[in-house]
């Protein structure tokens, strides 16, 4: 499948610069217009001020696009028929030529194609509550996929326990990022350990290169806790969630529809104190995915 390269990036590539894949349902279902093309536009110059190139990538006309044009995250921020796809969708996007944003499954999957090695998101799809039999197609990319991934954890809404044992399971390994614990998206701890803390990026470019040297197929999970000032108090956020699960029940919303739904209702619930947190995380795991890109050089 042959893939389309903004100039920035191609250039980038081939000169063997770092560069930072990003994905695009955050921008087309992830958060609210206008703030949507703002952060996305934001993350981009994260990347770049800390010594790599930005590679958002969606899909337009069925071609895959790592780098994107102003006009592109402009489509992305604003129609409402912009198409969210995992990996099932892939092939169905490619062959009716649909516009689509990329998941982290589908993101991780084009990256590592491109010749990307490191990825930049918010939080991972995971376990979903209640219906542990219910699993984003995220998890079986990761284990699959050699990319290196940093987020902040798995999505709040998501049965982290059972996320986390998954990950152990399937062999991905998680690292902490200056913490011992693997973050709950909004909270900087969530009682689960990581594999292995690290507190450099040349720490995890040396456990990456270990990983490739070995054979290994695995994602490596960089796990980052947002930023202190914009923590949410794990309680709080159960009770906002709870609320939140009884409308989505009530209107019968599931599925891949679930996810943004609930992260809707609870920036409403809160005042949008967690937009603002997950606004803050994404722009934090963008400089450090920058970092660990150097590092790796």
């Amino acid at each position: 499948m042959e893939i389309k390269f903004s100039p920035e990036v191609s250039e980038a590539i081939n000169e063997g610069r770092p560069v930072v894949a990003l994905e695009s349902t955050v921008i087309a279902h992830g958060l609210p217009h206008p703030r949507n093309l703002e952060t996305a536009v934001k993350l981009e110059a994260v990347v770049r001020e800390n010594g790599a190139t930005p590679a958002t990538i969606a899909v337009f006309g069925g071609q895959f696009c790592v780098g994107l044009r102003s006009d592109q995250m402009e489509q992305l921020a604003t129609r409402n028929d912009i198409r969210k796809i995992s990996r099932r969708d892939l092939a169905i996007a490619v062959a009716n030529r649909l516009d689509c944003a990329t998941t982290v499954a589908t993101t991780a999957f084009i990256a590592k194609r491109a010749g990307i090695k490191v990825f930049a998101t918010g939080g991972i799809g995971g376990v979903h509550r209640g219906f542990s039999a219910d699993i984003s197609a995220d998890l079986p990319e990761l284990a699959q996929t050699p990319i290196t991934v940093v987020c902040s954890g798995a999505k709040i809404v998501l049965d982290l326990p059972r996320t986390r044992e998954w990950l152990e399971t399937y062999g991905i390994t998680v690292l902490g990022w200056q913490c011992d614990e693997m973050p709950a998206f909004y909270s900087r701890t969530s009682g689960l350990a990581v594999d292995e803390r690290v507190d450099a990026a040349a720490e995890v470019a040396a456990i990456a290169d270990s990983r490739d040297r070995l054979g290994l197929t695995n994602s490596i999970l960089v796990s980052v806790p947002v930023p202190e000032r914009f923590e949410i108090d794990r309680s709080e956020l159960e009770s906002i969630l709870a609320e939140a699960l009884t409308l989505a029940d009530k209107q019968g919303i599931h599925g891949k529809e679930i996810t943004p739904f609930l992260l809707s209702q609870m920036s409403k619930r809160s005042g949008g104190r967690t937009l603002a947190a997950n606004i803050a995380l994404l722009e934090n795991n963008a400089r450090v995915a920058a970092e660990i890109a150097v590092a790796m050089g």
